[in-house]
């Protein structure tokens, strides 16, 4: 809790909020194991590689962690291209059984692990790549004042559809009015956001470029934690 400075209030907020993640993450993986063991069992049946997709992402304060994912690509896909296509949904890459994941956001699930390791809540920003966190600008950096999430604000109010300058609006809302009432409404708004489909992620719409912010970016030569924290002592 050393972390979250502030009034009592905020500091009950954020226990509440812990218990919660916690809470729910168990009773999720209750049930919904068959699933999970389903979804492990197509993976590994259709190309006998690996079922999960572990990469670093930056979390709280910029401290990475190693997320999970079930895998949606075929094994050796960092070598059959570099991720950044038009239309993800043409990415020869991504397996008959990972389209059906990431049209369902199946791929996901796995990150309640994550959420109970304390690396991530069940509502946030969607955690970003170290990579391009060291491309933020100070604007762009209030992402990292809270946990990631396995849901939040922008995957109810647009998903992938949205432009970078977009997502990272609404994520500032989010942040600005964080409460445990507005997680209950972003997590009853996600099961209908998810049955109304939507586009894979396109590179194209990742740009640093942000309408109202000044476009200052913050020394690279660190880690996105060390970005992070010059970002807050700067203000």
């Amino acid at each position: 809790m050393d972390n979250y400075p502030g009034s009592g209030y905020k500091r009950l907020m954020e226990l509440g909020m812990r218990i919660f993640d916690i809470s729910a993450s168990m009773i999720a993986i209750l049930v919904l194991w068959p699933l999970l063991l389903a979804v492990m069992c197509a993976i590994r049946l259709e190309d006998g590689g690996p079922v999960f997709f572990i990469q670093e992402r930056a979390g709280f304060h910029g401290i990475t962690f190693k997320i999970f994912k079930f895998r949606s690509m075929v094994t050796d896909a960092e070598q059959k291209g570099t991720g950044l296509f038009v239309d993800g949904e043409n990415d020869p890459r991504i397996t008959r059984t990972g389209r059906i994941l990431r049209r369902t956001s199946l791929d996901e699930l796995p990150q309640l692990i994550n959420i109970l390791k304390g690396e991530m809540s069940i509502v946030g920003p969607r955690p970003g790549l170290p990579s391009h966190i060291e491309e933020y600008t100070r604007k762009q950096m209030r992402r990292l004042e809270v946990k990631p999430g396995l849901t939040g604000w922008a995957q109810i109010n647009g998903r992938n559809s949205l432009t970078w300058p977009e997502r990272i609006e609404l994520d500032i809302w989010y942040i600005d009015r964080r409460s445990m009432r507005l997680n209950m409404v972003i997590i009853l708004g996600t099961i209908p956001a998810l049955l109304g489909g939507g586009h894979y992620a396109r590179a194209s719409n990742f740009s640093f470029d942000d309408s109202g912010d000044t476009g200052e970016k913050l020394p690279a030569d660190n880690t996105a934690e060390d970005v992070y924290h010059e970002a807050v002592s700067s203000r």
